[in-house]
């Protein structure tokens, strides 16, 4: 399919004359011709001269009185190459501000294979990801399943038991390891008899599993319960499924237990309540542990819901979403749920070991997440549903909360790191889920106990077996003077 995108002038700031072709190679994906006439070349290239001829420094002449002639040959590579980036610049501005496509990255081309402007056409072309074009699929009236949680006493005792065991003393022991003791462990990878990496005095929890970021240990606690200090035992570790892999690849782990360690009983003292957040009693900290259990509550009901919407919407969408795409956008969407799980009263354990079972099912479950936001960014579109400078304060501050940090020093980290646009994207993901649940017809059920995703059953630990960084999907800078992509650096925000 090709089209032909119009550009018009307007009074205020003139426009680039422009033909420009664009070919869908792929839901996701346009190939961009763009053709820039002669006389727009040439109006570019005087406009430079223009300005540059008052101020020019020709030796044998006073500043700014050297012959036009004269200053055009002397500068001509200079003047040609900054032309070229204004026209680049200009140009790409004007195509990805169109209404034919909504560009979700960078426009992809080699800068120095263009040639130069000269006197003819300045012709270049690029691809580009977009947003795809589909039917928004009909979301009200839906038939939804709502869970609930209780969050009863017994569950605030079993959380503040978890955090009282971070603060306890553990004290080395010659006794055998038991599930739930912490064990100082040296394992070594490999496969087919090869040493593929090693984790050396690592302090883990004796759980039923031991999860990594590119790998799964399912029966740790079953192989090392039983086991004292000084004993070596093997186990299996299954590595998740990468692109190259038709099959799960399974490694051979040697664990050694360096130190095994027992928990000692801990008061909550008043020294203890004011270190774990200025608590005057105990009844006020079962208080603040009761509203994160909620908000831990409200994320999953949340999750549950969106899963279930988003299959049924999905049903009525069809697209392929490219390779690149997917791969680039892994990092972000972890980086997301990482934020949206901060905010939603999760400890560090916790989260850990959510991310570690994101990665290990990376492709499928940022796959599906790019299907969800692609529908739901455009029944915001269409409902007209955006991020306020409110939502975002709201954020940040629950964010800071659960952190125990400065709301300015949350939203400057978040500000710097480039997540403020996962965050608008959380919260205007929020709000139309919370719209089309207005809308539908919704059932309540109750399942306490039956929605927890933290991996109480597995421990996280923030290693890659396979030795790859967390960070591999984000691309680099491919233009060092940043003219081309800057003009759609406002567009990546998906």
């Amino acid at each position: 399919m090709s089209t032909s995108i119009d550009t018009p002038e307007t009074a205020e700031s003139p426009q680039l004359q422009l033909d420009v072709q664009v070919n869908t190679t792929q839901a996701c994906v346009r190939e961009v011709v763009v053709t820039i006439p002669s006389a727009e070349v040439q109006r570019y290239l005087k406009e430079a001269y223009d300005e540059l001829v008052p101020e020019a420094q020709v030796p044998g002449f006073r500043s700014g009185r050297a012959p036009r002639r004269l200053v055009e040959k002397q500068f001509k590579d200079r003047v040609v190459e900054q032309v070229k980036g204004k026209l680049l610049m200009d140009s790409l501005t004007q195509v990805t501000d169109s209404e034919s496509f909504s560009a979700i990255s960078e426009p992809d081309f080699d800068y120095n294979s263009i040639p130069e402007p000269g006197d003819g056409d300045f012709t270049y072309q690029f691809t580009i990801e977009v947003r795809p074009d589909f039917d928004t699929p009909e979301w009200k009236g839906l038939e939804l399943k709502k869970p609930t949680e209780n969050i009863d006493e017994e569950a605030i005792t079993e959380a503040l038991d978890r955090v009282l065991r971070d603060r306890a003393n553990w004290e080395a022991t010659e006794e055998p390891a038991a599930a739930g003791d912490r064990v100082v462990v040296n394992i070594v990878f490999t496969e087919g008899g090869k040493t593929v990496s090693k984790l050396e005095e690592e302090l883990v929890t004796v759980a039923d599993k031991l999860s990594f970021t590119d790998g799964l240990c399912s029966e740790f606690g079953k192989d090392v319960i039983g086991k004292k200090e000084g004993d070596k035992v093997t186990t299996k570790v299954e590595l998740s499924n990468t692109e190259d892999d038709e099959e799960k690849r399974e490694l051979s782990a040697e664990v050694t237990l360096v130190e095994v360690q027992k928990l000692e009983s801990v008061e909550l003292t008043s020294e203890l309540l004011d270190e774990l957040g200025d608590f005057e009693s105990e009844e006020e900290l079962r208080g603040f542990i009761k509203e994160s259990l909620e908000r831990q509550s409200e994320y999953r009901i949340q999750q549950h819901i969106r899963r279930e919407v988003s299959n049924l919407l999905s049903d009525a969408v069809n697209f392929e979403l490219p390779e690149d795409l997917v791969r680039r956008q892994t990092y972000r969407e972890i980086q997301r749920r990482i934020l949206e799980l901060q905010r939603s009263g999760f400890d560090q354990t916790q989260i850990r070991g959510i991310a570690n079972a994101l990665q290990q099912n990376a492709r499928a479950s940022t796959e599906s997440a790019l299907r969800e936001h692609f529908v739901l960014e455009q029944i915001a579109e269409e409902e007209k549903i955006d991020a306020t400078p409110e939502d975002f304060e709201a954020e940040i501050m629950l964010i800071s909360q659960q952190n125990g940090v400065n709301p300015r020093k949350t939203r400057s980290r978040l500000e710097k790191s480039g997540q403020m646009d996962a965050l608008r994207n959380q919260i205007v993901e929020r709000k139309v889920i919370d719209m089309i649940v207005e809308n539908a017809k919704v059932t309540e059920e109750d399942m306490s106990g039956e929605m927890d995703d933290s991996n109480g059953q597995s421990y996280p630990v923030e290693f890659s077996i396979l030795g790859t960084r967390n960070d591999a999907a984000i691309p680099e800078a491919k233009y060092e003077d940043n003219s081309v992509p800057e003009a759609n650096s406002d567009k990546d925000k998906e």
